[in-house]
């Protein structure tokens, strides 16, 4: 059952998403070589069908950027119709993930690496969005949706630059007028109490009068056709009919559509899996979202889309987060932002393409602002270094590679302070003087594994001569095979040498520790 309690709430967000997801829409099929009315059934399906059968309070599916590269390679070593059921296929196998229980993964993704990643990808969304909100849209084929920053053959800011050879004054005043309008809706008490007119909206509303306007005063200031959203119109109920594709039975006999659909199942999934987590963080009431649920509500949605032509879609973080910032509460904001990219093509798609591009980069621009903003790099750097150094890492490496290499080098920085945390955490050490001599003590913490093995060793060397070291294993429920081998050997052999006295309390009978003369044991 659908909650109905935040309706007003739901359906104003679900109008800003839509504002946002409808030029990715466009822009990611073509710049995957696709026809554009495939992002839009994309973006249907993942706002209807997946958002009705997730479970995530706030995460909105459509097509992803990420997938841009494979989908363009794909369609063009295989054509368009083979191309889909490799779709159908990338469903098949997200579909069976969820229902195998594989969605677990996610739980592993430290907090550090995500936050990582969503302020790496605010930082993306300013800096393509500006090219955007000067009147450059040479990169709107898919370039300026894409989640990479840095091209090899490119400068960090060489393309920033570039950019402003070609501003626009018309959609800099477009950009300045609706970035004022998302201002004031943030920062006016009064105006954030207006539920019901969403900034978003008035800033499109703005941003086609202004346009309007301009023809009428100032001719040289007028945003050409090229800079405003472009959505494909049809004539008749036959012609938008025939905007439909249907799947080469063959393709599925076909070995290589079944590795290009594992390979979109694979990416597809992780990416899904990541903005899940991130769209949890990001929920203000802190709700957790099904994993496998997901992967399943994917999986039905990238079956559906295959079969009537769309692109592959993912969950994506930018409509996440535009739909978390709007005031969503429940997942009716992301079903009502497919219903209303449904209508939009049907009804009204002239309208929408009078909508000027700098109106979107703006609404894109605060996005990133938020995503981006100092508060986060504050909290992180408070939380210690084992904290900030993966977060600030994976900024760095989503920035200047692409969401899932820049993330897996966050992650492998974070192991890294686990394992480094891990090996110092195997024991609790300190030192008693008595009048008969030094005493020891070796506490074992609750787990430990063969990681500990290492700096428990290095302990055991540098032990001095002549001492009793007493130790403990009351508060340990697990010790390693290989730990326990170093003990045993400890005990045996290491310690006489240097006359050391040692004393194991409360092992475990199971660990069968075996002593020697000089060696004593408690509860063992």
């Amino acid at each position: 059952m659908l909650n109905t309690k935040f309706l007003k709430n739901d359906l104003m967000s679900g109008m800003v998403v839509f504002l946002v997801a409808l030029p990715l829409c466009l822009g990611i099929a073509v710049a995957s070589g696709a026809p554009p009315f495939a992002g839009i059934i994309c973006g249907v399906i993942g706002g209807i069908v997946v958002g009705f059968l997730s479970n995530s309070h706030v995460s909105v599916s459509g097509p992803a950027a990420g997938l841009i590269a494979i989908i363009l390679v794909a369609i063009t070593d295989l054509g368009y119709e083979t191309f889909l059921a490799a779709v159908v296929i990338a469903g098949l196998i997200q579909l069976s993930l969820g229902l195998a229980k594989a969605g677990g993964i996610s739980s592993y993704f430290p907090s550090s690496v995500i936050e990582g990643m969503l302020v790496a990808i605010g930082i993306i969304i300013i800096k393509k969005e500006i090219p955007h909100a000067i009147g450059y849209d040479v990169a709107h084929e898919g370039d300026f949706f894409s989640y990479q920053l840095m091209y090899a053959e490119k400068g960090f800011f060489t393309e920033l630059v570039h950019s402003f050879n070609y501003a626009h004054i018309g959609a800099i005043i477009v950009a300045i007028v609706s970035l004022a309008i998302l201002t004031a809706f943030n920062k006016i008490h009064a105006l954030k109490k207006i539920k019901a007119l969403p900034g978003a909206l008035v800033v499109v509303v703005a941003g086609i009068l202004l346009n309007e306007l301009f023809k009428t005063t100032a001719p040289s200031l007028v945003i050409a056709a090229e800079h405003l959203v472009v959505l494909p119109t049809a004539s008749s109920f036959n012609e938008f009919l025939g905007q439909f594709t249907f799947p080469s039975m063959e393709g599925f006999l076909n070995p290589k559509v079944w590795i290009v659909g594992a390979t979109i199942a694979i990416v597809a999934s992780i990416e899904t899996l990541l903005c899940l987590e991130a769209g949890d963080k990001m929920d203000p009431q802190k709700r957790f979202s099904s994993a496998n649920t997901e992967l399943r509500a994917q999986g039905i949605g990238n079956i559906l889309s295959g079969f009537i032509g769309g692109l592959p879609m993912t969950s994506v973080i930018v409509r996440t987060t535009a739909n978390v910032n709007s005031g969503a509460r429940t997942k009716l904001s992301a079903i009502a932002h497919g219903v209303f990219l449904l209508l939009a093509v049907v009804a009204i798609p002239r309208v929408l393409n009078m909508i000027p591009m700098a109106s979107l980069a703006a609404i894109l621009i605060m996005i990133g602002l938020k995503l981006a903003s100092f508060k986060v790099f504050k909290h992180i750097w408070s939380t210690g270094k084992h904290q900030f150094v993966p977060f600030i890492i994976t900024v760095i490496a989503v920035v200047l590679t692409d969401l899932l290499k820049g993330v897996a080098i966050g992650l492998v920085v974070s192991v890294y302070f686990i394992l480094k945390g891990n090996m110092k955490l195997a024991y609790f050490f300190k030192r008693e003087e008595h009048q008969e001599g030094e005493t020891i003590h070796i506490d074992l913490a609750q787990e430990v594994s063969f990681l500990n093995k290492a700096a428990i060793k290095q302990t055991l060397a540098h032990l001095p001569g002549d001492t009793k070291v007493v130790i403990d294993a009351g508060n340990t429920v697990y010790i390693d095979h290989d730990v326990l081998e170093l003990l045993r050997d400890f005990m045996n052999f290491g310690s006489k040498d240097r006359n050391i006295n040692v004393q194991l309390r409360n092992f475990k009978p199971a660990y069968r520790m075996e002593s020697v003369n000089h060696v004593h044991s408690e509860k063992f």
